[in-house]
């Protein structure tokens, strides 16, 4: 390998880029990435012949049947991914199995919910309590937030705001999914920009290698979710992006000593955060549950009302995402290199996916 490409490498912090666990995280990206792309096609079939699909309505863009089950596929991806994985190196996942298979387990109970709910609408207050079951399991399995503000109150402080984090960040997601690709792709951009911060650290292996599988499952779905979309994430897919993602950015036990040191992780998420605080504002002011009363009042509605289309308005929050991310990466102290070639990576997977939608498109497929 060159020098000078090893030196960049080194400088990504790849200690050992000839090394197998370099390639496991890659590997894990590919085979994520080919199975969720390959297995669309026939759930979309199957999804539209047993009636797993959105119907034309007031509030959707869509003109015909939907499915809605791409969460599906997502899951799947990931999950066979990680198998792999443990295959290929078992010894890599050792020391971080337990994690995995708590924020798995929880992602599992939150794609049952959604598909469920995609399926049969739950109430409002059900999805909630599972929800916060879910962000419990996570707290009791070492993945919180840690609250050391030498007060009494501490613990109880660390569990209220874990668990605030968690659903919030889970639902925010989910109230983003309005158009055509841009869930997708701002959780994918949100994943790199992750990936690149945990590989910096041995002790966030657990964090590396889901994020690569999240964001290698996530760019196959885009393939067949960027406009006009085949498939979309459903409430399932949605879930398990903002519940995964919420998970890692904290995985590694967070600590913080005041309020203010969430910042530079929120700014991940920020504009997810940033659309359901303006759309939980507005409709608690006009006296509504802001998760029993969709309406169109996001920031993707805001900007489809200005005429551009769904297409323009994903690459606009996209944009934002990334600039978010940029500055998340470097309030956490990370390298020009490390960020610049993050928001670059980020940049090229979404044009890629792109122009793999549009040339299948014109191929009416």
């Amino acid at each position: 390998m060159p020098d000078l490409l090893l030196h960049y490498l080194n400088a990504l912090g790849i200690a050992d880029p000839l090394g197998r666990g370099w390639w496991t995280v890659v590997l894990t990206f590919v085979v994520a990435a080919v199975a969720t792309w390959r297995s669309v096609p026939g759930l979309v079939r199957f999804a539209l012949r047993v009636g797993w699909a959105d119907q034309p309505g007031e509030r959707r863009l869509n003109t015909a049947p939907l499915p809605n089950v791409g969460g599906l596929a997502v899951f799947g991806g990931v999950v066979l991914a990680l198998l792999f994985a443990l295959l290929l190196r078992p010894t890599v996942l050792d020391d971080v199995l337990l994690q995995l298979l708590v924020i798995l387990f929880g992602g599992s109970l939150m794609v049952l919910l959604g598909f469920i709910d995609d399926q049969y609408e739950l109430p409002a207050l059900f999805r909630l309590v599972v929800q916060v079951a879910v962000a419990l399991l996570l707290y009791a399995g070492g993945v919180r937030i840690d609250a050391t503000f030498g007060s009494p109150v501490d613990p109880a402080f660390s569990l209220g705001l874990t668990v605030l984090w968690i659903v919030g960040i889970t639902n925010a997601v989910n109230l983003l999914d309005g158009v055509d690709g841009l869930a997708g792709g701002v959780s994918l951009i949100t994943a790199v920009f992750l990936l690149a911060a945990s590989a910096q650290f041995e002790a966030r292996a657990a964090a590396t290698l889901l994020l690569a599988a999240v964001a290698g499952a996530v760019l196959g779905f885009l393939r067949h979710n960027l406009h006009p979309s085949r498939i979309i994430l459903g409430d399932a897919g949605a879930y398990f992006l903002g519940y995964v993602l919420a998970a890692t950015a904290i995985l590694g036990n967070l600590k913080i000593s005041t309020v203010w040191a969430l910042v530079p992780t929120a700014l991940f998420l920020a504009i997810p955060i940033l659309d359901t605080t303006q759309v939980v504002l507005r409709r608690l002011a006009v006296r509504k549950n802001p998760l029993a009363h969709p309406g169109k009042d996001h920031l993707h509605h805001w900007l489809l009302a200005r005429g551009l289309d769904q297409h323009r308005v994903a690459v606009v929050l996209w944009a934002l995402t990334l600039a978010s991310g940029t500055a998340a990466m470097r309030a956490q102290g990370m390298s020009w290199t490390v960020t610049l070639t993050s928001a670059a990576g980020a940049a090229l997977l979404l044009a890629f996916a792109s122009w793999r939608r549009r040339r299948a498109a014109r191929r009416g497929s």
